[in-house]
Parts: structure tokens; sequence; C-alpha cells
């Protein structure tokens, strides 16, 4: 009688049934686990094609920075199509944040002279499906539903080069001036280069308690290839994450205790002193934070489940929808424009809690609330929540809310500081 036919009729005592159960569930909690994130599924792949015709495919390092699906990749925006729609007195109070008296109307369409107040557009990587380079410092961005948008410079991640693993050359570094296009594609479950091994682990930070996912040290090194300078007292050091357990902040210099137990005191760079441009940590149903150096405690470095979500699990964008309460209890339903700038749930918003800054996809928010001139109540999709501040997103800074409401001519505009809360849904 074989085991599965004891445990259905009852034959096995109850403490091995429980062990068996307990197995089971952890054999079927990995197959899921290895289904959402694979080994190395989470990593940027791609095709690269240069002006000449040739192509290189594999492992795509960004610069040399983003390297997974949740990096986030930011430019500017050449134009904003939604300040059309605001009155001459409505633009004036978005761009100038002047909180004087506003009528609640539906609001006329002007010409859009203000078209050239323009916005950064961020989304991660796993949202894109192509990339086109348009000249020194331009691009076309192709998203996975096909619609597209030009943009230009605003950060290092246009006019830069991108490095590919190729199967058969091995790392390939290819400048923007010569790249003609990059078409991202699903990765390979195992690949048989790749640029290293995901940094994860558990951040402490000493205000704002713990965070745990995938690292990105001084905003740069975030593979376990990736190196921490520094000099000891017997030289200069330059140590593979792979090998370090963990470092804590000592000020103006760090303690770094190696997987073999060793451990020692580093100074003199900006990897381990108050020149660390901050440590951040991704997670997949927040976002990532970003903690500065002055915040930062210690981190402890964990083998990863895997290297992140694959780049088939970010599904194609859908328009922002939902409800706005003003203060007045009045209720707008309909397509919303966030920001007069932000009308897709896979573009972000940012703030600080404290020190520690927060960038989050609209898509995992269930509901903003502001809370006074500068701080909001972000409620995430899972329900946690994070007071956030200082930054436009979430304080008076921000250009106000547009509602298309089924059936309506033109949408309506309500100000920031009329907003009671945003509901998506």
């Amino acid at each position: 009688m074989d085991i599965l036919t004891r445990i259905f009729e009852c034959e096995l005592p109850i403490t091995e049934m429980k062990k068996i159960v307990k197995y089971i569930s952890l054999v079927l909690v990995a197959l899921v686990t290895t289904g959402i994130y694979g080994q190395d599924q989470g990593f940027i792949y791609g095709e690269v094609s240069t002006i000449d015709g040739n192509k290189y495919e594999g492992q795509i390092r960004w610069g040399k920075e983003e390297a997974y699906w949740h990096d986030i990749f930011n430019a500017t925006k050449t134009s904003n199509e939604h300040f059309k729609y605001l009155s001459s007195s409505e633009k004036k109070d978005a761009t100038q944040r002047d909180w004087g008296s506003i009528d609640w109307r539906i609001i006329s369409i002007w010409s859009d002279e203000y078209s050239n107040v323009l916005h950064q557009f961020s989304c991660r990587f796993g949202d894109i499906s192509s990339i086109e380079v348009t000249g020194r410092n331009r691009l076309m961005l192709t998203l996975k539903d096909d619609s597209y948008m030009e943009l230009s410079g605003g950060s290092n991640d246009v006019g830069t080069s991108v490095h590919v693993m190729d199967s058969e050359l091995g790392e390939v570094k290819i400048r923007w001036d010569r790249i003609d296009r990059v078409v991202f594609k699903e990765t390979p479950k195992k690949l048989s280069e790749r640029f290293g091994k995901p940094l994860y682990g558990e951040v402490e930070t000493r205000q704002n308690g713990k965070f745990e996912g995938y690292i990105q040290w001084d905003h740069d090194e975030r593979m376990s290839q990736d190196k921490l300078d520094g000099k000891s007292k017997e030289g200069n050091m330059s140590i593979a994450f792979e090998k370090i357990a963990k470092i804590r902040n000592e000020g103006n210099s760090s303690y770094v205790e190696l997987q073999s137990g060793r451990s020692m005191m580093i100074s003199g760079t900006n990897d381990v002193n108050t020149g660390n441009r901050g440590i951040i940590v991704s997670m997949d149903e927040v976002g990532r934070v970003d903690i500065p150096w002055n915040e930062f405690k210690e981190v402890t470095f964990e083998e990863s489940k895997g290297s992140g979500q694959s780049y088939r699990s970010y599904g194609k964008p859908s328009k922002l929808e939902g409800k706005v309460v003003t203060q007045a209890e009045v209720e707008y339903t309909g397509i919303i424009v966030f920001d007069i700038d932000e009308a897709l749930d896979i573009e972000l918003i940012q703030g600080k809690d404290d020190q520690v800054e927060y960038i989050i996809p609209i898509r995992n928010i269930n509901k903003i609330t502001p809370r006074n001139y500068n701080y909001s109540t972000v409620e995430l999709r899972n329900g946690s929540k994070v007071l956030i501040g200082d930054s436009q997103d979430v304080s008076e800074r921000n250009s106000g809310v547009l509602i298309f409401e089924k059936g309506a001519k033109a949408p309506i505009y309500v100000a920031w500081k009329k907003v009671s809360e945003i509901i998506f849904e």
C-alpha cells in the first residue's frame, strides 16, 4: 500500500501526517514561488540592435546600475497633453501653486500654452516593451499595450551605455550613440551567463523599522559580483558583495562582517562613509524605499528566494480609474489624471516618511488622503499605510486632479487643496 493511500485512509499516525502535510505545503509554496519569480527571471533581458544592424541578446544591465525588471527607468516627458483642459486661471494655479479661491465647474478647453510645464516619466523596466534611440538625448519608449511616448534626458538612464551578457560573446558594452533599438523579452528561467546573483537582505533603520527586499547599495551596487570599496588599516579593500554577511554604519566608516566570520572596519570612500548616496530596498507589493546614510543602521544579507518578479508578471498599463472626493463631500467618478500628469497605473509617486523616501507604483495604491499642505496618507492594496510628504506628488505642490466622468464633454478639475481623498479602482 503506497503512502498516499495510507494518508487518505488515515492509517498513518497524526504526527506523521502533520509532517507530510507540512512538507507538501512547502513544496507547493516553492513551486508557486518558482513560477512567479524563477531563478533568473527577475533580471532584465532583451535584444539590442545597433545602427549597423548587429544584434546582441542576453541579460541587460542599463549603464552600471539597473539590472532587474523592478528597477526604474527615468526620463523627461517632452509634452503634457493634459494642460489643455485647464482654464487660464487654473493653469496659473496648477503651475504657481497659488491657493486662492477656485470655482468648481466643468472647465473649458484653452490653448495648450502650458504644455512646456514638463514632468518626469518613471516606470519599472518590466513595464516597457521597447526603447528606440532617436537622438543624443532623446528616445521613443513603447509600453506593453503598444502605446508610446517621446522622452528626453533628465536622468543618467538616457545617453548611457547598455551592457548585454551575450550568450556567445560574453559581456558587450554598447554606447548610446550606437544603439538603434532595445526590445525587452521574457527572461529564461536559467541564464547560461549573468552579471551575478541578486543582493537581498534586511535593512534596519534608526527610526523607521526594518525593510526586507532587493538591495541597491549607494544607489549603485546591486549584484553579488559588485564590489564594496574602501580602506582598512592595512590598505585598500575591494570586496565582492557575495562575500559580505553584514554592514553596520559607524558614522564616517563601516563595520563589515564577511560570510566567513572575519570582520574589519572600512572607511575612505562613499561606499562606507557619509558620502554614501543611500541604500534602496525594493519590495514587490510596495515599491522601493530609499534610506539615507544617517538613517541607515545595519544590513544583513541573505540568500534571495529568486531574482524578483518575471517580465510577464508586469501587466499592460491601464488608465487610472476611481473616485475623487472633495472637501465639500462632492464625489466624481471616472478616469483620473493625477497631478495633471500621471495617467497610467504603471507610473510612480514618491514622498518621504521622515528621511526615508518611498517610490510607489500607482497600481500598488488603494487610496491617497491629503492630511495637510505637506503630507498625505497612502494606503496600499496590501493593507499597509504610510504617511509621506515633502514631494510634489503628495503635498501642496501637486498640480491637482482631472476627472473624466463617463459621458461628460470635458473633464473636471479639482485643485489639490480641495481634495479629501482619491480612491483608485
